[in-house]
C-alpha cells in the first residue's frame, strides 16, 4: 500500500510552488515608483561612498559603518578558516589601517578571499532587506548586535567609541521615523558599502596605501597573478552579488510605501 502524503508537506510544497510563480509573474522591467526611489538613492549611495571613502578627513564620517563593514569582511576570512579546519587566533579592526584576521591551517586558497566574498553577501542580503521596512527592522537588529561587537575587536580610541554608539542610536532613532521608513535607507546604505567593499578596499591599498596589505596582494604573492587581477576579479563577483541582491529585492518586494508602513505596524510597531 503506497504511503499517504503529509498534509503539512503538501502544503509547503504547494505555498512554495506559489511563491516561486508569483515571483516570476513580476515584472522586474517596470519597477513601481517605491521600487524606482530604492533604486535612485542606492545610485546616490554608490556615488557618495565612494567620495567619502577616499576624501582624507571627511572620510572619517564612515567610521562607525567601515568598523562594520570591515568585521564582515573578517568574520568571512574567519568563518572558512574555521570551516576548512583551521583556527583562528584573533581579529583586529581599525577604520584606518584596515582589519586582519590572525588564522592558522585551514585552506588559504579559500579563506583569503571570503573576506571580500563573505562581505559582498552580506551587503547582498542588506541590500534586499533595504526594499522592505519589515525585513529592515530584522536586519537593523542584527546590525546593531554586529556594531557592538565591533567594539569588542576594534580600535578602541574615544572617537571610534562615540562614532560607534552614535550609529547605534542612528538605528535605534530611524525606527521612530515614518514608523520605520528611515530604517529602509540605513540599511540600504550599510547593504551598498558592503556589498562594494573589495573596490574601495582596492583603492585604498593602490592609491592610499594602507598600512595592512590588502587580500588580493597576499592572495598574488602566494599563488601567482598582480594583485590588480584578483582584485578586479573580486570586484566584478561583488557586483555580481550586488545585482543579486537588487534583482532578489525587485522580485520580492513590490509594496508601496504605504503598504509597507502598514505592514510594519505588525512586527514591533513604532
Amino acid at each position: 500500500m503506497a504511503p499517504h502524503p503529509d498534509p503539512s508537506s503538501l502544503a509547503l510544497g504547494y505555498a512554495a510552488e506559489n511563491t516561486i510563480n508569483t515571483l516570476a509573474r513580476r515584472d522586474l522591467q517596470n519597477p513601481t515608483h517605491t521600487q524606482q526611489v530604492t533604486l535612485g538613492i542606492i545610485g546616490v549611495y554608490v556615488v557618495v561612498i565612494a567620495i567619502l571613502w577616499n576624501v582624507p578627513y571627511v572620510r572619517m564620517v564612515l567610521w562607525p559603518f567601515k568598523m562594520l563593514v570591515i568585521a564582515f569582511h573578517e568574520f568571512g576570512h574567519a568563518f572558512i578558516a574555521l570551516l576548512t579546519g583551521g583556527r583562528v587566533k584573533s581579529i583586529s579592526l581599525d577604520p584606518n589601517e584596515g582589519g586582519v584576521t590572525h588564522f592558522y591551517g585551514g585552506s588559504q586558497a579559500l579563506t583569503l578571499p571570503a573576506g571580500y566574498l563573505g562581505s559582498s553577501i552580506i551587503g547582498a542580503l542588506l541590500i534586499f532587506c533595504g526594499f522592505n521596512i519589515v525585513a529592515s527592522k530584522i536586519a537593523s537588529i542584527v546590525l546593531g548586535v554586529c556594531f557592538l561587537l565591533t567594539l569588542w575587536w576594534g580600535k578602541r580610541d574615544w572617537l571610534t567609541i562615540v562614532t560607534v554608539l552614535l550609529a547605534v542610536a542612528l538605528l535605534i532613532a530611524c525606527w521612530f521615523i515614518e514608523h520605520a521608513q528611515a530604517l529602509r535607507f540605513v540599511v540600504l546604505f550599510i547593504g551598498v558599502m558592503s556589498s562594494l567593499y573589495s573596490v574601495w578596499d582596492i583603492c585604498d591599498d593602490l592609491i592610499l596605501r594602507k598600512v595592512n596589505e590588502s587580500d588580493a596582494s597576499v592572495f598574488a604573492k602566494r599563488y601567482g597573478g598582480s594583485s590588480q587581477c584578483w582584485g578586479v576579479i573580486w570586484a566584478i563577483i561583488s557586483v555580481l552579488f550586488m545585482a543579486a541582491g537588487i534583482v532578489a529585492g525587485l522580485a520580492a518586494f513590490s509594496q508601496s510605501f504605504a503598504q509597507q508602513e502598514k505592514d510594519s505596524q505588525k512586527f514591533i510597531p513604532t
